[in-house]
């Protein structure tokens, strides 16, 4: 049967008020058309969600423990969590997750936290997720800060107030005997930034091959989606030669620097398609020994992204392929076949979509409708983009406040009125595993995957 015509459309008043609200985040723009209809099924799972008693409770019980989940916040946001250097913070999310009732939570062998809060059975599961690490090195000033009715630290918004979300979806739960149909698969993974590379959650969907979905927390304007994975590759790129004095060895020996400059010369015309959107970026460069030394060595670091795979790799042949014709101008230019280069990939991120009119997507869209938020479908680089790259339908969603100067040191956030985020991103999460005795699950059931 056509989708148009088994769907039902989002009521008109509300649909109407929602067009007419502005898009907080003006830098934010769709990757898709916000769903403007979903199915039956998505409508009924959420007009039982929100008349149900025990589901109004329980949203009272989220903004009730809000003050309590801000000194969470602080309390984990002063936890340094650099990049490979998670493990006290994830040490202090463990022990949080076991007095909320995750007694079986464990830190696994990659360093994610994880714990599983069983549903009736036969449900799907579904994992729903926050990052431990930040940007900022160790001995960074991590304090919290509090002016202009803000707080202010390094990676308070990015990602510790998705922590400290998940921590009062813990125990709202537990709290109100919240017996869901699906399982819930709390995790505060590690590797998210930098060159965290994903490994956090590239171990989860390796050791766990029966995840149903995931709705990850990152910091997001109101009835923002995350949808589509942005994919990218990182080369750390050397050249090497035999050096020599800048006087003495002039003209018999190549500048490992002179080569990487031509390489940079010739990366910089490299043209790329502005849709799918693709980019490029040589990030970070170094070399040399002294000012009257003909540089022996000359490192640089690429980055290259793009909202399709095959846009990245035609982009990555082409940036590539001026590494060899650059080294061997500069070869040529001296008569010697003594420069080198070479290349290490040191960020792999696959990337893919989850289809607007999927379950998981219609499931945020009605929610939103549901706290009066019109859709944005948005993509990025984040978590979602593992789950997305293996087919498993996967979102990013806010958990509320509005945070602003992200990877900065005056990173903040504003709590005000923060637990209706919560509430938001709680309620989605409801829908698609169901609760006992109001509304079935609405994610799908997948085949577990093999190895």
């Amino acid at each position: 049967m056509p989708r148009s015509s088994r769907a039902f459309r989002l009521a008109p008043l509300v649909l109407a008020a929602l067009c007419a609200m502005p898009i907080v985040h003006a830098q934010s723009q769709a990757v898709a058309p916000t769903p403007t209809q979903v199915s039956p099924a998505v409508d009924q799972a959420y007009t039982q969600l929100m008349a149900s008693p025990a589901i109004r409770k329980l949203l009272e019980s989220v903004k009730a423990d809000h003050e309590r989940t801000v000194d969470e916040l602080k309390t984990l946001t002063e936890i340094e969590a650099p990049p490979f250097k998670e493990h006290k913070r994830a040490e202090a999310f463990l022990a949080r997750m076991k007095a909320l009732g995750l007694h079986d939570a464990k830190i696994d062998a990659e360093g994610n936290v994880v714990g599983l809060r069983k549903g009736t059975g036969n449900g799907p599961k579904l994992l729903v997720s926050a990052h431990l690490d930040t940007v900022f090195p160790a001995g960074t000033d991590v304090k919290v800060k509090e002016r202009d009715g803000k707080l202010y630290a390094p990676g308070i918004g990015d990602d510790t107030r998705g922590l400290s979300v998940l921590l009062s979806w813990l125990k709202v739960l537990n709290d109100n005997k919240i017996q869901t149909v699906g399982d819930l698969m709390f995790v505060a993974n590690v590797g998210e930034e930098e060159l965290g590379n994903l490994r956090g959650m590239k171990a989860i969907f390796r050791d766990h091959l029966d995840i149903d979905g995931m709705v990850g927390l990152e910091p997001s304007a109101d009835g923002h989606v995350l949808v589509l994975g942005t994919a990218s590759h990182r080369y750390e790129v050397t050249f090497k030669g035999p050096g020599g004095h800048s006087f003495g060895a002039f003209g018999q020996v190549p500048s490992a620097i002179h080569g990487m400059g031509r390489a940079i010369a010739k990366i910089a015309e490299v043209r790329t398609p502005s849709f799918p959107k693709t980019t490029f970026t040589v990030g970070t460069v170094g070399g040399g020994t002294s000012v009257n030394t003909i540089a022996p060595d000359a490192r640089m670091a690429i980055d290259i992204r793009s909202d399709d795979m095959a846009s990245l790799l035609e982009a990555e042949k082409k940036i590539l392929a001026t590494l060899d014709e650059a080294v061997a101008e500069e070869n040529k230019r001296w008569n010697v076949s003594s420069l080198s280069v070479s290349t290490k990939l040191i960020g792999d991120r696959p990337g893919g979509r989850t289809a607007p009119d999927s379950v998981i997507v219609e499931a945020a869209t009605r929610a939103n409708a549901a706290f009066g938020h019109k859709t944005l479908l948005r993509g990025g680089s984040t978590d979602a983009n593992v789950p997305i790259s293996l087919g498993i339908p996967a979102i990013i969603i806010g958990g509320g406040g509005k945070s602003g100067g992200f990877h900065s040191l005056a990173e903040s956030i504003d709590v005000t009125d923060a637990w209706k985020g919560a509430q938001n991103s709680l309620v989605t999460v409801l829908g698609l595993v169901g609760v006992q005795g109001v509304n079935p699950a609405l994610l799908p059931k997948r085949p577990a995957r093999t190895k």
